[in-house]
């Protein structure tokens, strides 16, 4: 008996329902980004190693997936060191190209490849699948898909202020209550600066990025670890624990960096962001949160995170400034700012909190069945013309019983089911049932249409 097939941790089939129901997501962020005026592209899922490598820090270098050579891939390799095990150096040489981490290094890697045919500022938005080698648990996948939007080309802080409202709207129309959380690399320079550790501030966001996840006793031993002395930790706690409103920790946060230029910009940022959103009564609160780091190292300036109020799952939202990522492919000073809508967890959330439409959008609204070849010939125009009119239509294959036909139609949640007999292909009609409430009509083809158009 052949072995029963399986597919990769960390990975998932999605049914035709799961599908419709990821296609709401889609779609409705896709209708957001389009009120926005963003345009949609799309790149390769492999890039080529050195495109990636080195732009996630040394913990995201680890979680690529990289794609074997293809052919003879032990060719240029000396036996001294294929025998040396060294995993890292013989990685290199057998794979030159990786599947993409995240949509934003491809992004930037397009935006210098197309630079001749791209309008400053750029909008542009991107709905496609990503894959981390990370150990698979609840809300974290090794295949999942991102929905970002990025607009690069411009310095303005008004465009953090859109992607705020960008935020807020998608999940005010998928009904997901949420919580945006806001800070700035430049606050948490200004903090490593303060502490005397200007050179750890890349060890000191991962760690204090992780404060949710493993607790502020392992952040502080992980900060230990990583050579930071325990003065400055100790100096460190009451600023990440900072607590009160917006505009008392923006307060308070003004008299720790006043020393600190860096920090003072990345407050002043805020400030702005925070009062020009005021102004625009969100749905959903934004919050300044001094643990919210964001591990990837190419951000530099705002950084925002969201959080699902009602259901126990990690950022279903992230993302920030990066002020010249574009600069490590040849075309600096290009600033952009961008978020991802992480839709695999915002799938697994409105599955939990059961938030999606009760008819399914795509789904069939009409089955015609099939008593035999006459009737089904007779159904075929029929069909067309309700197809032209919009109304999505099938016809059941095969003349089987009655019984088995309406088992099929019940099983795909289709609402009505058209039947033709001898006596309607005699008047020239089609008996409509509503597979809801039992009710039939005898109906011409046109009023059958109309009964939908209504």
């Amino acid at each position: 008996m052949a072995a029963k097939p399986g597919i990769p941790k960390g990975t998932r089939d999605f049914s035709p329902e799961e599908m419709a129901k990821r296609n709401y997501i889609f779609d409705t962020i896709r209708q957001v980004f389009h009120l926005y005026g963003f345009r949609q592209i799309e790149t390769p899922a492999m890039e080529n190693l050195s495109t990636l490598m080195g732009k996630y820090g040394e913990e995201g270098d680890k979680l690529l997936f990289k794609i074997q050579n293809s052919g003879d891939y032990f060719a240029g390799i000396t036996d001294e060191e294929l025998l040396s095990r060294n995993a890292l150096r013989l990685a290199a040489k057998f794979c030159e190209k990786g599947l993409r981490y995240d949509l934003t290094v491809p992004f930037a890697r397009y935006v210098v490849m197309h630079r001749d045919e791209i309008s400053f500022p750029f909008k542009r938005y991107q709905i496609q699948p990503v894959w981390r080698a990370d150990r698979p648990q609840k809300g974290r996948y090794r295949e999942f898909y991102q929905c970002d939007a990025d607009i690069i080309g411009s310095d303005s802080l008004l465009n953090e202020v859109e992607l705020m409202q960008i935020i807020d709207n998608v999940f005010t129309r998928l009904g997901i209550r949420v919580a945006i959380k806001l800070n700035n690399r430049k606050i948490l320079a200004g903090i490593a600066e303060t502490i005397g550790e200007p050179d750890k501030m890349a060890d000191i966001t991962v760690a204090i990025d992780k404060l949710d996840k493993i607790g502020l006793e392992n952040v502080n031993a992980e900060l230990a670890s990583k050579g930071i002395r325990q003065e400055a930790i100790e100096t460190l706690q009451p600023i990440i624990l900072l607590a009160g409103s917006n505009a008392d920790k923006l307060a308070t946060l003004r008299g720790i960096l006043a020393e600190s230029e860096t920090g003072m910009k990345g407050l002043d940022e805020c400030t702005f962001i925070l009062d020009t959103l005021e102004a625009l009564a969100l749905h959903n609160e934004v919050e300044l949160d001094l643990t919210l780091a964001r591990g990837l190292n190419y951000y530099t300036g705002a950084i925002f995170e969201v959080k699902a109020l009602d259901v126990q799952i990690g950022s279903i939202t992230g993302g920030g400034r990066y002020d010249n990522l574009t600069g490590i492919f040849g075309l600096p000073n290009v600033s952009g700012v961008g978020i991802s809508f992480g839709a695999d967890r915002i799938f697994d959330v409105l599955n939990q909190l059961d938030l999606y439409p009760k008819d399914a959008p795509d789904g069939t609204q009409l089955l015609f069945v099939n008593f035999g070849e006459k009737e089904a010939h007779y159904a075929l125009p029929v069909m067309a013309e309700a197809r032209k009119a919009g109304v999505r239509t099938e016809l059941y294959p095969d003349a089987a019983k009655m019984k088995k036909q309406m088992a099929y139609a019940n099983s795909k949640q289709i609402p009505f089911v058209a039947i033709i007999g001898e006596d309607e292909m005699n008047e020239g009609k089609v008996t409509l049932k509503d597979m809801a409430t039992g009710v039939q009509q005898l109906l011409t083809p046109e009023e059958l249409v109309h009964s939908f158009q209504k």
